[in-house]
């Protein structure tokens, strides 16, 4: 028996060394894991031109989102009403004058965004010298920060469309604030809320207030308006642009108040984004893709199924018909059945290419015996047709010249039900295989009799065989 040795000088340090090295190792998979999914989703969008239409925003922003995956951008978005100093905040944090700014109205009319690239500065006793600021294990990592127009403008609800949009696609959310929150401001907070990203509360302008007042808005702020969206670790008071009163002389030589602009107060902030990009940086670029990649890849599904159903109910219609028509003008009982079925195969061959998973004849027939078997009623009813109708219909065919054509008119009605019985069980037919497309050629966990059942169930026989004789008619009156 071989003799087996543990270390166990391991102390608490190590221990926990070993568990943030497998913490690193995980989020390096997740990220690997969220770009190959992505870059998959990208590169296997099979739509048509037409399909394509209306999508095009859509699959753009899906490149654009691996783009940045790929580049490990993270993203934080300002929001706000107008006049709460968003684009004042933003540019404290660059530390310049990118982003456009006015004390009346909102003047953010575009989405802008500016790679934020810290100069060298102290950041407090914890953080010290920042120079570049990446994300754990990227050599490369970007931040991006982007300002919005105002929640409140004029066509606000486009824009809080647009607001939420983007919030989608950010991994960090900053909503600015001045004062006391209003009614918008709570109703604008709560929807982004809902979003589920990472988001900081910024009380900004408490150089405007008294230090009592100051405390007493953030406090009623904190236990009151945004208890139940926000902790109190969420929250942050700044002044991105104080304005401080000095005393100078004019020409004349008297003294007077003039107000200028001061050193923006806006460390806390700065610590709070860096502690949350360390704490969940990797991961949060990777989750908040593949969450708004999956809500894209849902609206890009959802579209190509329906215009893709609108097809295929074309083109089963059209094998309904050609079946009601060829079953009519045969009088043969053997080729009915036989060209019924090459006409039920034809149509699932053509039904499959439709959705992408295109089957051989083989493939085809397989499947019609299995939604044959699954059919029962129709296909029974079907079958009793085509061999009682059939031989009534040839016998009245063979008749006509005898009785002057006198037994033509009961020969059409013969021939129209009997073709309206096979296009019944022909749409069905089609109707069974669409969905079994439809779901990526799986019946589901229930089987196919149970996807049969519910077709059948939902079907007005009545009605279609109602359209098949009409139209039926017409065909045949004009022949």
């Amino acid at each position: 028996m071989s003799n087996l040795s543990f270390d166990t000088n391991w102390n608490s340090e190590d221990l926990d060394s070993a568990i943030l090295s497998f913490e690193a190792i995980q989020e390096e998979l997740n990220y690997k894991q969220a770009q190959s999914s992505l870059r998959d989703l990208v590169n296997k969008i099979d739509l048509t031109p037409q399909e394509k239409i209306g999508l095009e925003t859509d699959i753009d922003r899906l490149a654009d989102m691996l783009e940045k995956l790929e580049a490990s951008v993270v993203q934080i978005a300002a929001f706000g009403i107008v006049g709460r100093g968003k684009s004042s905040v933003l540019n404290a944090l660059l530390g310049q004058d990118i982003f456009q700014a006015g004390p009346l109205h909102g003047v953010t009319r575009t989405i802008e965004s500016a790679h934020w690239q810290l100069t060298q500065e102290s950041l407090g006793d914890n953080l010290s010298e920042i120079q570049r600021l990446a994300l754990p294990s990227l050599g490369n990592s970007q931040i991006q920060l982007i300002d919005t127009p105002g929640l409140d403008e004029v066509d606000g609800e486009t824009r809080e469309i647009m607001a939420r949009r983007i919030a989608k696609q950010v991994d960090l959310i900053l909503f600015v604030v001045s004062g006391d929150i209003t009614k918008v401001e709570f109703e604008a907070l709560s929807q982004l809320r809902e979003v589920g990203k990472p988001m900081i509360l910024i009380f900004n302008k408490i150089d405007q207030y008294p230090e009592a007042d100051r405390l007493a808005i953030y406090r009623k702020i904190r236990d009151e308006r945004v208890k139940q969206l926000l902790s109190p670790n969420e929250i942050v008071m700044v002044a991105a642009s104080p304005l401080v009163a000095e005393a100078v002389r004019d020409k004349h030589g008297k003294l007077k108040m003039q107000r200028r602009r001061g050193k923006p107060q806006i460390e806390e902030l700065k610590l709070k984004i860096l502690e949350i990009l360390h704490r969940e940086g990797k991961s949060l670029i990777a989750l908040n893709s593949m969450l708004y990649a999956d809500e894209v890849n849902e609206r890009v599904v959802q579209r190509k199924m329906e215009i893709r159903e609108g097809a295929a109910n074309q083109l089963i219609h059209k094998a309904m018909m050609t079946k009601a028509v060829a079953i009519a003008l045969n009088p043969v009982t053997v080729l009915d059945l036989l060209t019924g079925a090459v006409i039920d195969v034809t149509m699932i061959i053509a039904l499959s290419r439709l959705y992408g998973l295109p089957m051989t004849q083989q493939g085809a027939i397989a499947l019609l015996k299995r939604i044959g078997l699954s059919m029962g009623g129709i296909s029974a009813s079907e079958f009793l047709a085509a061999l009682g109708l059939s031989s009534l219909k040839g016998l009245l065919g063979i008749t006509a010249p005898a009785t002057g054509g006198a037994s033509l008119a009961p020969y059409l009605s013969v021939a129209i039900t009997q073709a309206g019985v096979a296009g019944v069980a022909c749409y069905a037919i089609g109707q069974v295989t669409k969905t079994y497309l439809a779901n990526g050629a799986s019946w589901g966990p229930d089987g196919p009799k149970a996807v049969v059942k519910s077709i059948l169930n939902s079907l007005d026989e009545a009605s279609i065989l109602n359209r098949i004789k009409w139209e039926l008619s017409a065909k045949l009156t004009r022949r």
